[in-house]
Order: structure tokens, then sequence, then C-alpha cells
């Protein structure tokens, strides 16, 4: 039995595609997680539907399309969406705490403890944390940018042991079934590659962020961390019950290993990568079968403009993802580094932070 469960919600399920929130469907929703909450696990909510709950509250309101006016419609929207909760957990005789998050609370490493620190709070305290982004106040350069992600994040940084993304879709198809009747029903996948995001499609209600791509985006986040994902429909018959029972429902990605510690967890799912370094074959199966750390030998390009202690992802010659890590040089210095010998680092820059571009110990593997 999965003992932690994040349910992410994202504005097409809460409002039923309509401009309004959908309290009926809030209600079963609320239900079903207050029976896992009777069963003794832990429930953490990620709920989307601050905006459309704002402009509905506020009669929709003609405003420019612009990020003053979504933080306006969230400050508003916010408040009433936490009173809908509050009021349906009641029901139950559950109490909820909100927590509001930007990417900043998570790249900075004890900003990101900190917030770990009081999901344990509530949950030690059987307390449901009601979790968004706190678009109030976030931009551009600190939003995660779409609830999918955040609830990976959210997933990552509790040591969530499954999540489950609810959707207007039955899972993920062999074609978009909004264009291809006969698409099929993906029930489980294990290797997400450049031809599996090709299914993926866009958000269609007008009112989300999110879309099927995230939805994978998040799934990669969260099976790297240990975390197994389900993509299911919202409106499914006690789906998150059925999800946490083991039922066969939507599309399972299983966890790719077992969690990893603390740090590496931080690495994954905090920081946003600065810059790649694209390395060759030889270092590539160095760090993926060897558990080797980065040597700037192996270094063929450096992309992008990072600091010492930055994030990094780093790619093979196929420029497919194989891990992130935190980088011991800078942008510049591993410019001049790049494809020589440790040996040669204090004769190529005149001093040397060690022999290794990123340590293994600062790394955690993105493959398959």
């Amino acid at each position: 039995m999965y003992k932690r469960i994040v349910v992410k919600l994202g504005t097409s399920i809460l409002t039923g595609g309509s401009r309004y929130l959908d309290q009926a469907r809030m209600v079963e929703i609320t239900r079903q997680c207050a029976a896992l909450y009777a069963q003794g696990q832990d429930v953490i909510v990620c709920t989307s539907g601050a905006v459309a709950a704002g402009r509905a509250h506020l009669n929709f309101p003609t405003l420019p399309a612009t990020i003053t006016s979504k933080q306006l419609f969230a400050a508003v929207g916010q408040l009433q969406l936490m009173r809908v909760w509050e009021h349906l957990f009641d029901i139950y005789s559950v109490r909820v705490g909100q927590i509001l998050l930007t990417r900043g609370d998570v790249e900075n490493r004890h900003r990101y403890l900190n917030a770990r620190d009081a999901f344990n709070a509530l949950l030690e305290q059987r307390i449901v944390p009601i979790v968004n982004e706190n678009d109030a106040v976030a931009t551009e350069e600190i939003r995660v940018g779409d609830n999918d992600n955040l609830s990976a994040l959210v997933a990552t940084l509790v040591s969530a042991d499954l999540l489950i993304l609810l959707t207007d879709q039955p899972g993920l198809f062999t074609a978009d079934p909004r264009n291809h009747p006969d698409a099929q029903l993906i029930p489980e996948v294990r290797k997400i590659d450049g031809a599996l995001k090709g299914l993926a499609g866009g958000s269609i209600s007008g009112l989300g962020t999110g879309g099927m791509t995230t939805k994978l985006q998040a799934a990669n986040t969260a099976r790297h961390a240990g975390v197994d994902v389900v993509i299911a429909a919202g409106t499914e018959p006690n789906v998150i019950l059925r999800v946490a029972a083991g039922e066969a429902v939507g599309t399972r990605f299983p966890a790719l290993a077992t969690r990893p510690e603390s740090r590496k967890a931080w690495i994954l799912a905090g920081p946003k990568p600065a810059g790649r370094l694209l390395i060759d074959e030889g270092a590539s199966a160095a760090i993926c079968f060897k558990g080797r750390s980065l040597l700037p030998a192996g270094i063929r390009k450096v992309e992008g403009n990072f600091l010492r202690g930055d994030t990094v992802l780093i790619l093979d010659s196929a420029r497919s993802e194989l891990a992130r890590g935190i980088v011991g040089y800078t942008s510049t210095e591993l410019r001049k580094i790049a494809g020589y010998r440790s040996d040669d680092i204090a004769a190529r820059l005149g001093y040397t932070y060690g022999d290794v571009a990123v340590h293994r110990n600062d790394m955690i593997l993105l493959t398959d």
C-alpha cells in the first residue's frame, strides 16, 4: 500500500471545462482523498484553479493579458479556492493547510529544506497540505510554470510513493484521441523517449497551463526520484482510490529506482539547469555504467553561462539527457579545460578546484 500520495488536479478537472469551479466534482475528489486519509495514508493535494476562481469571483473583467493581471486574479482566486477546499474537507473532519511555492523555494538548498520541514510538520499532525504555485508573486524567472511539474517537485520534496496526475484524458494514447478515434490507451510506460514525447498534445481548455507534454516531464522527474506516477481521467469513478490500490487505471510510469538521498533529490527537483555539458562516449559510459565522476577530458562542448556550484544538464553525443549535476568550475573555466586531462587543469587555468568537472556525489542519472 502506498503510504504518501500526491494528487495533482488541473484546472480542466476543477472547472469541468467551464469558467467556474465545479464544486460537485471537487466534493467527489475530496471524498476519495478523505477515504485515503481515514486509512492512515498521507495525502497532499496539488491544486490548480486560483486564476480561474479569481476571474469568476470578479465577474470576468476585461483586463490586459499580462502577468500583472494574472497575479491579480491569482491573489483574489487563491482565497476563494482555499475556502472551497477547507469547507469540503471539513465535511469529512479533515483539516487542511495551505502551502504556496515558487521555483525559488526549491532552487535554494536552505529554502528547499525549510519547505520540506513545513510539509512534514503538517503531515505529522495529520493535516492535508493544499499546494499551489504562488502565482500572485511569481514572475517568469521564478515560476515553475505549470502544476504538473510543480506536483513532481512536491512529490520529490516530500518523498512520496505515488503521484497521481488527474486530467481530462484517460491517460497517454498512441495518438491524440481528439483527432484519432482509433487511438489506443498506453497502460504502462517504462521509457520516455523522443517518439513518446511526440504523442503528447497541448492544453485545449484555455484555462490551464499544462498539457500531456508537461505531464510527461513531471512523470520523468518523479520516477527518477523513486515515485510511481499515474496519469488518469479525473472523471473516472473512484479513480484516486483505485489507483492508490494498485488497480490498472490510466497510464502508469513505474519508479525507475529506489529513492535518491536528500541532496541528489534536491539536484533533481530544485535548481533549474543553467547550462549543458556535451560529453563523449567514453565519459558517458563511465558515469552511466561505472558510477564515475565527470572529468574535463570527457567534455566536448560547454553550452550556456554558469557559475561554479550551478546545476547543469549532462548530454551524450546524441544530445540525450544522461544526468544532472552541480559543476565544480564555471562555464568560462570549463571551456578552457574541456578535452584536457585533469593534470593539465592548473596549467590551463593557473589554479585548480580539483580533478573533476562534476563529482559523482553531486550528480543524479536521468537514464532509464
